[in-house]
């Protein structure tokens, strides 16, 4: 049955792609596992599925732990606290959930330490939710500039989980502003190579995010099912 869900999945996020003339293959997905048993995971990675996304920290470790066997990519979704930082930057391919220039700056102490090199995603507050994690677009030049600095860790993009909308097309205001706040940011001169991801787009609406420009997606319900938390 996952692979069933998978196999509709991709041919969304194919027939997204193809509808703004875009190549299918330029959009990564990842499968959003948290709460998600690990042998679900490797029943998804034996249908195909290499990229995995985890909330929390403690969770994913036990499954990165259990599945040293398979080529998987673990990326961490979830808000990250400084003081999990060490362990995080040591064990995950990509962390989406930089949101400040103190935990960059652990993040890239932490991969030096480890002798590892994972991807950051900048997390945007784009609509000032208090509720939600990410920093406010004015404050992303600093952190682009603080990434310039890295060792170890390299930013290679944003990431946004916007405001719960009634219906898919009522966020792709939002997914437009992720796109066009991007291209401002390369407009000054910033590296391309440090804004090529765009995260963005859930099981509800990441087909309007592709149009919108998504390099990488974030889908859970619509491969796993409902979870149960």
């Amino acid at each position: 049955m996952i692979a069933d869900r998978l196999t509709e999945v991709r041919a969304r996020i194919a027939a997204a792609a193809r509808s703004v003339g875009r190549d299918p293959l330029s959009i990564r997905l990842i499968a959003v596992s948290k709460t998600v048993p690990l042998a679900q995971i490797l029943e998804a990675h034996a249908a195909g599925q290499q990229e995995f996304g985890e909330n929390r920290v403690q969770e994913a470790l036990q499954k990165i732990q259990g599945s040293t066997d398979f080529l998987i990519r673990w990326h961490l979704l979830g808000h990250l606290q400084t003081n999990k930082a060490r362990r995080a930057g040591a064990s995950f391919a990509v962390i989406q959930s930089v949101d400040s220039v103190e935990l960059l700056e652990r993040l890239d102490a932490s991969a030096a330490e480890a002798g590892t090199a994972p991807e950051l995603l900048i997390q945007l507050d784009l609509a000032g939710e208090v509720t939600k994690f990410g920093a406010p677009p004015a404050e992303v030049p600093r952190l682009l500039e603080a990434a310039d600095r890295l060792r170890a860790a390299r930013v290679v993009g944003l990431m946004a989980i916007p405001p719960l909308a009634p219906t898919p097309e009522d966020a792709r205001v939002w997914f437009r502003q992720m796109h066009d706040l991007r291209e401002s940011w390369l407009a000054t001169g910033v590296p391309r190579s440090m804004l090529r991801e765009l995260s963005m787009g859930m099981s509800g609406d990441f087909e309007v995010a592709i149009q919108e420009g998504a390099t990488m997606v974030r889908v859970g319900t619509a491969i796993f099912g409902s979870r149960h938390v």
